[in-house]
């Protein structure tokens, strides 16, 4: 990685009004990635880093309306009923920074960049899938495929959340003499509106560029109203800090908070709003509905019915009147509720598999007599114990995110028998990693639109052995050959096909018969949105082109170019 190198303004930086810059508690990474805006050197491709405002995807996907949302792409369309081939039509208008057309080039030199380098995260997606990239002419490129692909269009060519693929602009990368580690500075053109005048360790500036390509191309209706982004490092501030300046109007947004604090924040200034306004649960649907986890080739952990006797410790229906109010959060899905995965988790063949297993069943007894069959008996304290220990039901967690459900979680596991307490410490991830014994609370970050992804967590080629790293969300390192040959039956079909259908409830049945891991809550972003200075802010009543709001990610330009002045000095 080269060194950290800081942007500095070249002159004085221009004046612009309080009422035009947004100003975002964000997290700005230090240390090397200071000046990095190039999306192929990784951490300068991060969350909260504003990148997402110079990088521009073929399409970006509204989530809540379960639409496509064509970019730099016109279209993209598989040309072959068996998922073998797609092709890609690009804008007339989309240009760089530089004023260079964006052309067929910059897709293919970005697609072989991806098939040729390991470091690049969707190496291992090009090189399963695609076979060749060709341009049929400046605007025009065909991709094939070696197998079908029917999620490739979805997974990796569409930017949603935090995945999909940015296109790099071929002329200027091809020109470096290593482009993966090459420090793209200012000069480094880009699609987006926005562009680096200035960047330290405590905060990054951007400003508007006047000649986008898509106001002309008709992406968005006029020029974005934001004449500068203020990100500012909220790294090491604690979050009081952070509430009180959004209750002062220093910040129009932040990261999301716990319920707790964003409640006290609108309670203090009446300009701010969450996703559902003043009322809990005050967050949308995030795709990273967290789960206890554990290492099922560990004893005692790799057997089912310890796992099913800890689910069945578990009081969903609590956990939504303590935490969120009443509000339907805790779930039995690996997956987030978005209007596609809810219509699959509403089938007849998912409900009869729920029927059967009854995933999210509450029963102390039915639990306690799992664990005797299993060979533990209680010690005088009421703790499982089996060969004169305690079964570790110690939860690794983070305390910035799992402050309020991790302990309810550890009471309910100790009210069982379970010998639980919660461990935020700074190992809490790498034990997940390194595969220590007890529960690990972390999310599913992978299905979007079908259920294929969050299963596919759980396919054995993914199961590492005892003693190696798991990958992260591989943390189960679950192995099942039945469940693989499911798996690997229904990749090629499409979603809507019937046999598709059929086997991924299937192989949702198996995780749930075998409790592959134990599904806590759906994960909520409770956003705070400011309306001092700015309006337009999506929410439960104003999803617009229905994507998420936690505007850090990938679709966050559309969040910034939709927003609006209030007309406060």
């Amino acid at each position: 990685m080269p060194a950290a190198q800081e942007i500095k303004p070249k002159g004085p930086l221009p004046e612009v009004p309080r009422n035009q810059s947004l100003v975002l508690g964000w997290g700005v990474s230090g240390g090397t990635s200071i000046g990095t805006t190039n999306p192929w050197v990784l951490p300068g491709y991060t969350h909260q880093e504003g990148n997402n405002l110079l990088f521009e995807p073929l399409m970006y996907y509204g989530i809540f309306k379960s639409e496509f949302i064509p970019w730099l792409a016109d279209s993209m369309e598989y040309t072959s009923p068996d998922f073998t081939s797609l092709e890609i039509k690009l804008n007339k208008d989309a240009k760089w920074s530089d004023g260079k057309p964006v052309t067929a080039k910059d897709v293919i030199y970005t697609f072989e960049g991806q098939m040729n380098r390991e470091s690049l995260p969707y190496h291992a997606h090009f090189q399963q899938f695609v076979e060749s990239v060709t341009a049929k002419d400046d605007l025009t490129v065909e991709m094939k495929f070696k197998q079908p692909a029917p999620r490739f269009k979805f997974e990796v060519l569409t930017e949603k959340f935090d995945t999909g693929l940015p296109i790099v602009p071929a002329e200027w990368m091809s020109a470096q003499p290593d482009p993966v580690a090459a420090v793209g500075l200012d000069e480094m053109p880009s699609s987006g509106p926005y562009r680096i005048v200035a960047w330290n360790a405590t905060q990054k500036i951007l400003d508007l560029r006047p000649d986008w390509w898509a106001v002309k191309a008709g992406r968005v209706k006029a020029e974005p109203a934001v004449k500068r982004v203020i990100v500012a490092n909220i790294l090491n501030q604690p979050m009081d800090t952070v509430a009180q300046r959004l209750v002062n109007n220093e910040f129009d947004s932040s990261v999301d908070m716990r319920a707790q604090v964003i409640g006290n924040i609108l309670e203090q200034n009446k300009d701010i709003q969450s996703w559902t306004g003043n009322e809990s649960p005050f967050g949308y649907l995030d795709w990273w509905p967290n789960s206890l986890w554990m290492n099922t080739q560990l004893p005692g952990y790799d057997d089912p019915r310890v796992r099913k006797a800890v689910s069945l410790a578990i009081n969903r229906d609590l956990i939504n009147e303590v935490l969120y109010d009443g509000a339907k959060i805790a779930t039995i899905y690996p997956f987030p509720l978005y209007p596609n995965l809810q219509k699959f988790a509403d089938s007849e063949a998912v409900k009869a598999e729920e029927a059967k297993y009854e995933p999210g069943k509450f029963d102390p007894e039915a639990s306690a007599k799992l664990m005797e069959e299993a060979g533990f008996t209680k010690n005088g304290d009421g703790l499982w114990e089996k060969d004169g220990k305690t079964f570790d039901a110690t939860i690794q967690a983070f305390d910035t995110i799992h402050g309020d459900l991790a302990p309810v979680l550890a009471e309910m596991l100790r009210q069982a028998g379970f010998d639980s307490n919660v461990n935020f410490g700074t190992d809490a991830f790498q034990n997940m990693v390194d595969g220590k014994p007890g529960f690990y609370l972390f999310g599913h970050g992978a299905s979007l639109y079908d259920p294929f992804e969050a299963l596919n967590l759980f396919h054995g080629k993914y199961s590492s052995t005892i003693g190696s790293a798991a990958g992260n969300n591989r943390f189960s390192r679950y192995k099942n050959p039945e469940f693989d040959k499911i798996l690997d039956e229904i990749s090629p079909l499409d979603s809507n096909d019937p046999k598709f259908q059929e086997g991924a409830a299937k192989a949702l049945g198996i995780y749930w018969r075998d409790v592959i891991d134990v599904p806590v809550i759906q994960w909520l972003h409770r956003i705070p949105y400011n309306n001092h200075y700015w309006k337009n802010w999506p929410s439960s009543t104003n999803i617009a082109d229905g994507t998420n709001g936690a505007f850090w990610a990938h679709t966050g330009l559309l969040v910034v170019t939709g927003l609006q002045p209030t007309g406060a000095k």
